[in-house]
């Protein structure tokens, strides 16, 4: 670092030392600096700006630099500020003055910005690997429950009876959209800062496209300004993630209620509950609420890094040095959020008898009821009337729709005959054969649509 302090005459304070330094945390793009760093030396020497012997010496020494984090040996120093410094630091200590240069044709700025992308990248493809072993284990649990009945809810409240199967399907959805957003923001990423120097492009003649092969980039960017103050990417990767983690917080929110004595759907296996310091009975869903908890600091951190870029001028500015610990513990939270919540769904057992004992209350089927008068013949708005009337006479008289008489269903509308004693909840899911519906026939093609997805896309 003393060549960047050469135009001051003192050194920086000891408390400005560590205020600055960010290698507690960006030592984790070291493998990413490394790569960028021997394509950049490839292509100086490509471009006839190194010689090919030089190149060599470098990256033979980035090689020694990788063994040597990778093995726990690397010893890094506050005062070298940044992953970048301490990477060139050891650099010219092992191969002396070929190492200085590496930096010909190129600023920290595009170089912070390539190992970023380079983050971003991989991250986001763990990502997705992640996302469909999830929604592997959601059409699996389906598969092997296409038969059960449950009660669907709406405000929390008992409305209509659905197949689980379909249930979880819905959750299969939102995670394929989540797939989409990531899928986006690797495209986002994909794109090689690298040439644009420190903010207006570099004077020596780089082969960029050349940059691009090396490190696998699609394409390069168009204006050297953006390139080196843009986060989007960055931004874009916690966004989907806050998305992705409201959907596995919804989804922890009922496996939460699932497992309670309440509602008593679903028994969570031993390896994914936690018990009580106190009370010995106690089964706690513990992963489930961490899950939903999390959530909570995803969000943080997409705030953060808005409000961070919020007013930034052109072009670089030290402020973007608060983006990595957002993005690192962003994905260091969702990967896992992702996987264990794989574990714990495949792992739980459901309890169909007491989803049907749920099924017989809170007259389930009343909406069936109305279609039923409107087949009959009735408007709508009229058989909604006319049901609404008849579960409150049933309310009042501690009765339930199967315990009622014809002659009490005759009472409230002269339509109602022998056959309204069919509609049952097998009956009332598989009326509803629409794209889209919960019938059987539906939710098998929902499943095979589902599979397709999970194992060729």
């Amino acid at each position: 670092m003393s060549h960047i302090r050469s135009r001051f005459d003192k050194p920086p304070d000891e408390l400005v030392v560590k205020y600055t330094s960010s290698l507690q945390y960006d030592w984790r793009l070291y493998s990413y600096d490394i790569r960028g760093s021997i394509a950049h030396a490839r292509m100086l020497a490509k471009q006839g700006i190194i010689t090919s012997d030089d190149a060599a010496q470098i990256e033979k020494g980035l090689a020694l630099v990788a063994e040597e984090i990778e093995k726990g040996v690397f010893q890094f120093k506050p005062e070298q500020e940044d992953i970048h410094m301490a990477i060139e630091a050891r650099l010219f200590e092992l191969i002396g003055d070929p190492a200085g240069k590496l930096h010909t044709g190129r600023s920290r700025n595009d170089q912070v910005a390539l190992d970023f992308r380079l983050y971003i990248k991989e991250a986001v493809s763990q990502t997705l690997s992640s996302i469909r072993m999830l929604q592997k284990t959601l059409i699996a649990m389906a598969e092997a429950n296409k038969a059960v009945v449950m009660p669907g809810y709406t405000h929390l409240q008992l409305a209509q009876p659905v197949l689980l199967a379909h249930h979880l399907l819905a959750y299969f959805e939102m995670l394929e959209r989540d797939y989409g957003r990531f899928k986006d923001c690797y495209k986002r990423a994909d794109v090689l800062p690298l040439g644009s120097g420190s903010l207006a492009g570099v004077t020596f003649n780089i082969n960029r496209r050349f940059l691009a092969e090396e490190l696998g980039f699609s394409e390069i960017s168009h204006n050297s300004m953006d390139a080196v103050a843009d986060r989007d990417f960055a931004i874009e990767y916690i966004s989907a993630a806050a998305v992705c983690m409201m959907h596995l917080s919804r989804l922890a929110e009922e496996i939460i209620m699932w497992s309670s004595a309440e509602f008593k759907f679903i028994e969570l296996d031993d390896a994914y509950s936690t018990g009580s310091s106190l009370m010995p009975q106690k089964k706690n869903p513990d992963v489930a609420e961490l899950g939903r908890g999390k959530t909570g600091r995803v969000y943080g951190n997409l705030m953060s890094m808005l409000t961070t870029m919020k007013g930034l001028p052109l072009t670089y500015n030290r402020d973007l040095q608060e983006d990595k610990e957002r993005v690192f513990d962003t994905v260091d939270t969702l990967v896992p959020s992702l996987q264990v919540f794989s574990g714990m769904l495949d792992t739980l057992r459901f309890k169909p008898e007491n989803m049907k004992n749920a099924l017989d209350r809170g007259f389930i089927l009343a909406t069936d009821l109305a279609d039923y008068l409107v087949n009959k013949g009735e408007a709508f708005r009229n058989a909604h009337g006319i049901i609404a009337r008849l579960v409150n006479y049933a309310v009042k008289n501690n009765k339930t729709l199967d315990t009622m008489s014809l002659d009490e269903y005759r009472q409230f509308s002269p339509l109602f005959a022998n056959d309204v004693k069919k509609i049952t909840m097998e009956s009332s899911v598989a009326a509803r054969n629409v794209p889209g519906g919960t019938s059987p026939g539906q939710v098998e093609l929902a499943l095979k649509r589902a599979k397709e997805i999970a194992c060729n896309r």
